[in-house]
């Protein structure tokens, strides 16, 4: 289910983007997201505490293990850098080759280091790169929360080769989400006699909870660890997206694997079984990659307490599929409310009608809530909305999130909110930003104020060489107001909100902001131009939006004028680490 590039085009005048006619100091920006191990950050969730969960990517001083680079791997980072030098902005070509070949790199050499390696991510003869971190901000201070990761043996440096995906945390501080196992060396020595190294992990990703903040990490052990035949165990999957304060989680587990991988793990001529196969690779590394996609992932709904697990239940599928059907069908829940009551997404026929549906029935993935033993679609109409998502749920009921549709021939995606306590459940679409403009909800509080993000530029985007950007968002269900979260800070604001996350109950929200930083190299130091002058660039950063006294102030009068110096990462790269931001919530 664990389904970066970095662009070269110039964010440009980011900073001045979409200056609205009337903004309003009633928001103040927190800075959660500043911290000196990350160069990106992304808020998840606030509780109502005001505690946050927070992710990052780009760690200073990856622990780059060059004791495993042989003369080839130098070679290929020295021509790495001679041939894309001109075209990665930031970066010169090699700058002392005999420091790097003596693994002592320049903080610019690296980088290139580092480039390599997240190129051949998945090539298990290659130390990995896991480079999705999870932190969380208690009492004003945020830190890493280690989950999985191990130190390498002799080291104190962490592997930092997992994904740590932290989805929430609770009014209680409970955090949670989901991890993988890290990457560690082993030697293997083939048919010929050569030793090797492998990197191998025990699991893919695996979910988890803490119930101290981060102290003790309690691992969601999926049904296929358990269920399946001891000789079917590979790690599994699992992973929790979200938690009730009534202690109930949901989100998804491994319950089997397909017969693909079966037959390519058990098959004696050609797969892991086979010693032909095996004597030149280890079996953990074959089974690695057979079982890479091939568990089968449902909806699960737990009840937990501080010592673990007490009960679980498989929330179902949406359609029953024709029995030669052999099609995985996804079911996945992604956010719970107090009363049990879930919402999230899972497989349904494009035709609603449909009673009888043949082998290959037209499908397409719907919003769903998970309620009374049921499972069922919101979306009424699927000739006109479809492939649906649901994000949150209040303890009213009120369910958000995005349907894709298309607006005036393009295909957009349009949020939305819906009582599921109704017996008919209607989506109601709410004017965004403008009629062309794709939206989604990520979150509602139990006031019936919703947040998330928009699109902002009106420019043709049919090529996606150019996406537009977003802003965050807050809509009010009572008072019908759609407004854009740059507008309630203010005039002369440093950050620019690209996307709303959460909001708790005190409408502090959680959100992600364009902010231009003093420029960082690979190891953290600041980085200078030829007069001595610092450089800057634009990151995204999670910040808490907190409702202020203040009033609006009016900045119609106010013309930005901005200097690039450096660059920024460019918009379509950022629209790549967003997907970080977004793990939460999938799709």
């Amino acid at each position: 289910m664990n389904k970066f590039v970095k662009s070269i085009l110039a964010l440009g005048i980011t900073s001045a983007l979409g200056i609205s006619a009337v903004n309003a100091a009633t928001y103040q920006v927190i800075d959660k997201g500043d911290v000196s191990a990350l160069k990106y950050t992304y808020s998840q969730q606030e509780n109502n505490n005001g505690e946050a969960a927070i992710s990052g990517t780009d760690i200073y001083n990856f622990p780059v293990q060059f004791q495993y680079f042989d003369e080839d791997d130098y070679d290929s980072v020295v021509a790495l850098a001679t041939n894309n030098h001109e075209i990665i902005d930031g970066l010169e070509s090699i700058e002392n080759e005999a420091a790097l070949r003596a693994g002592n790199p320049t903080a610019n050499d690296l980088s290139w280091v580092i480039q390599l390696l997240k190129a051949r991510v998945g090539n298990t003869l290659y130390q990995q790169v896991g480079d999705i971190y999870a932190m969380t901000n208690f009492n004003g201070d945020t830190e890493l929360l280690n989950v999985f990761d191990e130190k390498f043996v002799g080291s104190d440096d962490y592997t930092r080769s997992t994904q740590d995906y932290i989805s929430g945390i609770t009014n209680e501080g409970w955090v949670y989400g989901n991890a993988s196992a890290p990457y560690l060396p082993f030697e293997f020595t083939d048919s010929d006699g050569d030793e090797i190294t492998y990197w191998a992990r025990d699991f893919t990703t695996r979910g988890f909870f803490s119930p101290n903040g981060g102290t003790t990490i309690i691992e969601v052990i999926p049904p296929s660890e358990t269920d399946l035949p001891e000789e079917q165990r590979f790690g599994g999957e699992s992973a929790i997206l979200d938690v009730s304060d009534s202690h109930i989680a949901v989100g998804y587990a491994s319950t089997s694997i397909d017969q693909t991988g079966i037959d390519a793990i058990t098959d004696d001529s050609g797969g892991c079984a086979d010693p032909d196969v095996i004597k030149d690779l280890p079996y953990s590394i074959c089974v690695q990659r057979a079982i890479a996609g091939a568990y089968n992932l449902e909806a699960i709904k737990w009840t937990i307490d501080e010592q673990g697990i007490l009960s679980s239940e498989t929330l179902g599928q949406l359609v029953t599929p024709h029995e030669d059907d052999t099609r995985e069908y996804t079911n996945l829940a992604q956010a719970v409310n107090s009363h049990g009551v879930a919402v999230g997404f899972a497989h349904g026929w494009w035709d609603e009608n449909e009673t009888n549906p043949s082998v290959n029935e037209s499908r397409s993935l719907y919003a769903v809530v998970f309620k009374d033993g049921e499972v069922k679609d919101f979306t009424d109409d699927h000739s006109k909305y479809f492939d649906s998502r649901a994000y949150d749920i209040n303890d009213e009921g009120i369910a958000v999130g995005h349907a894709s549709t298309y607006v005036n021939g393009n295909l957009r995606t349009k949020f939305y909110h819906v009582d599921t306590n109704a017996e008919k459940m209607e989506m109601i679409l709410p004017a965004d930003f403008f009629t062309g403009s794709s939206s989604t909800a990520r979150a509602i509080n139990e006031a019936g104020k919703i947040v998330g993000e928009g699109e902002v530029e009106t420019h043709n985007d049919s090529g996606s060489s150019s996406p537009r950007r977003t802003h965050g968002f807050v809509y009010d269900i009572t008072s019908k107001v759609f407004t854009d979260l740059n507008d309630f800070l203010t005039c002369d604001s440093a950050y620019t909100i690209i996307e709303a996350r959460d909001i708790n109950d005190a409408d502090e929200i959680s959100a992600t902001a364009l902010i231009r930083v003093p420029r960082r190299d690979a190891k953290g130091a600041l980085m200078l131009d030829s007069q001595g002058e610092p450089l800057f660039e634009d990151v995204v950063r999670a910040v808490t939006l907190k409702p202020t006294n203040g009033e609006i102030e009016d900045c119609s009068e106010v013309e930005e004028k901005v200097e690039r110096q450096g660059a920024g990462i460019g918009f379509s790269g950022l629209c790549l680490l967003m997907l970080v931001g977004l793990r939460r919530r999938f799709f």
